[in-house]
């Protein structure tokens, strides 16, 4: 392997959102993100479905169809 080419790891701080902080490695010390595996829909199981209700009949009343 040729020296001085790899970056430096060290340890990071994740900080999220909801205040959760993560410790981990990484090149960069510290990140900030905007959602994580505690206040993500998937994984909390509180996802939001978007209410497509209406949109074929939108259509057909803008086409004039029956």
């Amino acid at each position: 392997m040729k020296k001085e080419i790899h970056p430096t790891v060290v340890d990071a701080t994740v900080t999220c959102a909801c205040g959760r902080v993560l410790h981990t490695k990484s090149t960069v010390a510290e990140m900030r993100v905007g959602i994580c595996s505690e206040c993500h829909p998937f994984f909390t199981g509180k996802q939001k479905f978007v209410d497509t209700a209406g949109r074929v009949e939108r259509f057909k009343r803008r086409y004039n169809m029956s």
